[in-house]
């Protein structure tokens, strides 16, 4: 296992081609600061250049998740608020955005662990990884029009793409919070489990994924990312540049092999 910690916001650690970035914040809920989001966007950055890492868990300590942006600090005009409409704007493009381009853009699979609240820019961090599974008593909140704001940082285009239009557009205008069942529902979490077996539910499935061949899972995951915004013959054309490129690389044979010798030993 390999350790590095960017910051003590965030500890980042690496086992077994599962890299885990875990909130450590001292501030209770972990809130989302400019200096935050900077480090985890940093982190999954040095992470996307990493050929060892095949799978990336965001997760936090401590009782909850993420509890978005710190209103104090909006409140007394810190962090991202300094100068004008135009300055706050390209403030928000450098720095902010960082993140979700990161996680959009980083090839191997991420998944989110979330126990406690998801709300507001946390709830939009869940939301842009790729698979996320929850505690029992995680809550999750599009909750912006409370303090008189919008998702900074891409939370409508990733809600939409999970949950469809109407609903999307009900948790924006409501601010509801949904508890960890209805969001198992929508499907915004994949599974719900335990409080004390989240961390290790979710190292589980991190291990099952980071099992499989490096290559074959980088493309499996942009083809259904990819595949789920264009037409079904753009599709076809993607899987098809893909499957040919898999076939004809060692990858496929190596692991046609193992999977033949698996069969063979349990005849």
């Amino acid at each position: 296992m390999t350790t590095c910690t960017p910051s003590p916001l965030v500890l980042v650690r690496c086992d077994e081609g599962i890299l885990t970035i875990e909130l450590a914040s001292k501030e209770p809920g972990h809130p989302l600061t400019v200096e935050m989001t900077e480090v985890l966007a940093e982190a999954l950055e040095h992470a996307a250049r990493r050929d060892d890492v095949r799978c990336v868990v965001l997760q936090s300590s401590g009782r909850h998740f993420c509890s978005g942006g710190n209103v104090k600090d909006m409140r007394d005009g810190a962090d991202l608020m300094q100068g004008s409409v135009d300055e706050v704007r390209e403030r928000l493009r450098k720095s902010l955005h960082r993140l979700p381009l990161a996680l959009q853009s980083i090839e191997v699979p991420t998944i989110a662990a979330v126990q406690g609240a998801a709300v507001g820019a946390g709830c939009d961090l869940a939301l842009m990884c790729d698979i996320r599974i929850a505690a029992t008593d995680a809550r999750f909140s599009e909750s912006f029009l409370r303090i008189g704001l919008v998702s900074g940082i891409g939370g409508a285009w990733f809600l939409t793409r999970l949950v469809g239009l109407s609903k999307a557009m009900e948790m924006t205008l409501t601010s509801e919070f949904l508890d960890a069942q209805a969001a198992l529902q929508l499907g915004i979490v994949s599974r719900v489990v335990e409080r004390d077996a989240l961390h290790a539910t979710t190292a589980l499935l991190a291990q099952r994924i980071a099992a499989n061949p490096p290559k074959a899972t980088r493309m499996g995951k942009k083809l259904v990312r990819e595949s789920a915004a264009v037409p079904l013959h753009t599709a076809l054309e993607m899987a098809a540049s893909m499957q040919a490129i898999l076939l004809c690389g060692e990858e496929h044979k190596l692991q046609v092999c193992k999977f033949l010798e698996a069969q063979e030993e349990r005849v």
